[in-house]
């Protein structure tokens, strides 16, 4: 098969089982395989294709029409500028999340500072935040070993492995340090029950990092009860959370009475993204 045929075998199946943008996928996924670029894909069309990278095309998209995301195929997501390694063990890290560490890298960007990243996944957050605040030292955390492999290539992958300590902890189990600057954490937050209602792409995603207990509140509660023991006083933690949840993380954290100055922020998509408070002891 030449490109031009891999890439209509592509788009045709993807369409066939409604996926959606059939047409940038079947195209990324002819880079990933054949290692070419997109350019070489519009130019060299006729281009055949040997028998094994056919073989490996057609696999890849019959995975993506069973429900396997796209970023699973590659071992691939940018976030932050930067590129990250991800597999079936981890998230994949979403747009929405960079609005927590934008805000982090705002209030530390000129500061000497030590943060916690907690549920650390791919390292996504923490290292982003090695990369984009000059002076800090990042601590990420994870209950996986396979998620705390992950980061750590993730963060050779980007230079910052140096700036970190990673790890494997369910929670603060295993974290003896008090003295952080700041916890940031994106902790699973969906209620158990809507797992279910949620994309194919999306379930299959690794179950324990969705799953937020019935109420989707199960881990706020560990945080708002443990992190203030943890930070520093006048540090901050930084929580995302999900769209409907604003209201009652917040009430948390005024119902401990160890957080005050709590905000919330949106993303682009004007839902509720982001809630930040100050530890005050």
């Amino acid at each position: 098969m030449n490109i031009k045929e891999l890439y209509n075998y592509g788009r045709d199946n993807l369409k066939q089982n409604k996926i959606d943008d059939y047409d940038i996928i079947a195209k990324l996924i002819i880079e990933h395989v054949c290692n070419i670029d997109r350019n070489t894909i519009i130019i060299h069309e006729d281009e055949e294709i040997d028998r094994e990278r056919c073989f490996n095309y057609k696999e890849s998209i019959d995975r993506i029409c069973k429900g396997i995301p796209v970023q699973y195929v590659t071992n691939k997501q940018e976030f932050m500028g930067l590129n990250f390694y991800v597999d079936e063990d981890v998230l994949i890290p979403q747009p929405d999340t960079e609005i927590l560490v934008e805000e982090v890298v705002n209030e530390y960007k000129d500061k000497n500072c030590l943060i916690m990243d907690l549920c650390t996944g791919s390292g996504a957050i923490g290292i982003s935040l090695a990369k984009y605040i000059e002076n800090s030292r990042i601590v990420a955390t994870d209950i996986s070993e396979r998620a705390i492999q992950i980061s750590k290539l993730n963060a050779e992958k980007n230079s910052v492995w140096k700036k970190m300590k990673f790890i494997e902890s369910n929670m603060f189990e295993n974290i003896d340090q008090a003295e952080f600057d700041a916890i940031v954490s994106n902790p699973p937050y969906i209620e158990t029950d809507e797992i279910e209602n949620l994309s194919a792409q999306v379930k299959n995603e690794p179950y324990m990092a969705l799953d937020g207990g019935i109420d989707g509140l199960k881990f706020y509660r560990i945080i708002v009860k443990e992190a203030w023991k943890h930070i520093k006083n006048n540090g901050k933690l930084f929580l995302e959370i999900g769209y409907n949840q604003r209201e009652a993380v917040e009430n948390l954290l005024k119902e401990s009475g160890k957080y005050f100055d709590i905000f919330s922020k949106k993303d682009l998509g004007n839902n509720d993204r982001i809630v930040v408070a100050t530890v005050r002891r």
